[in-house]
């Protein structure tokens, strides 16, 4: 092969791989173009991000079990930790053993609340306050009881449990030795009425105080007037002294009989028929008496006439 026809290949095929390459650089370029004018590459660890994430509520106490004794409130503070890409409202259900209420409120608020609005990605978590108690009329005994906060809003939840432990069982009873709700009583005198007074509960009650609300100028005292100690299960005999005064009118009065302690207390309403004075029945026959001896008597005289 001459040298000059050598030398003519190497120049086409300079041209060739200077066409190819020429190409290939303006592949690349378009591409990175297109790519700069429409959504960016992702790598693969950043898809799959992208396509996981899942917005959810988390819910939170600090002290989720509380100790009370039976009757008292329990005041949970519960904080709710939400995490999306949008501001939801979370509707709040609270689920309660049989006979116990709640309520929740703000922070430092005293409006009831039954829903909370969170915001998206918000860092601070916010928080209310859920107050539970039992019915006063079925009061719990000792032991622990579970309570589920639930913040719910479309296909996002999220729960917790929270433990309000009861400790000891206060329970007065305050009642009339026979069960009836009435008795009957002289004005002028002193009527004695027999009481009860029973600690149902689990716990010693202390310092029972006694006391009445009752019309005006009557007289109320009890024997013993306080009780020190009432233990469980024991019952205190109570003689209550009931005197209305001289001038009171025959006919039904009403009187509110009063046992109070630091724990606990309880009231008995009593119906008093209040009756006047043997002599006075008889000074009011004897007046009956005359005046009709008397209207007969001027009925004779007019006769004559």
């Amino acid at each position: 092969m001459s040298k000059s026809r050598a030398i003519s290949y190497l120049i086409c095929l300079g041209l060739l791989f200077g066409v190819f390459g020429g190409v290939g650089v303006d592949s690349v370029a378009q591409a990175a173009n297109d790519n700069s004018n429409g959504t960016p590459l992702l790598l693969p660890n950043q898809e799959d991000e992208e396509s996981e994430f899942v917005p959810k509520i988390e819910l939170s106490s600090q002290f989720p079990n509380l100790e009370a004794t039976s009757g008292n409130p329990f005041e949970f503070e519960v904080e709710f930790s939400y995490v999306g890409r949008e501001a939801r409202t979370f509707d709040l259900i609270v689920d309660t053993p049989q006979n116990w209420v709640s309520i929740m409120k703000p922070r430092y608020e005293e409006t009831q609340i039954s829903a909370i609005r969170l915001k998206e990605f918000e860092s601070v978590p916010e928080k209310i306050k859920m107050i539970v108690a039992p019915l006063p009329w079925d009061l719990p005994e000792p032991g622990e009881y579970t309570m589920t906060l639930t913040a719910a809003s479309g296909e996002i939840s999220g729960s917790i449990e929270l433990i309000a432990v009861v400790t000891a069982k206060y329970d007065l009873e305050y009642y009339t030795e026979t069960g009836l709700l009435n008795t009957k009583v002289t004005a002028g005198k002193e009527n004695h009425v027999s009481l009860k007074l029973r600690n149902s509960g689990t716990a010693t009650i202390d310092k029972v105080t006694l006391s009445s609300s009752k019309p005006e100028g009557w007289t109320i005292t009890f024997d013993p007037e306080n009780v020190e100690n009432l233990e469980p299960d024991f019952a205190q005999d109570i003689d209550v002294v009931i005197e209305p005064q001289d001038k009171a009118i025959a006919g039904d009065y009403s009187i509110s009989l009063k046992a109070d302690s630091k724990e606990i207390r309880d009231d008995l309403e009593l119906r008093v028929t209040v009756l006047t004075p043997t002599i006075w029945g008889w000074v009011g026959i004897g007046i009956v008496l005359l005046v009709i001896a008397g209207l007969a008597l001027l009925f004779r005289q007019l006769g004559r006439r």
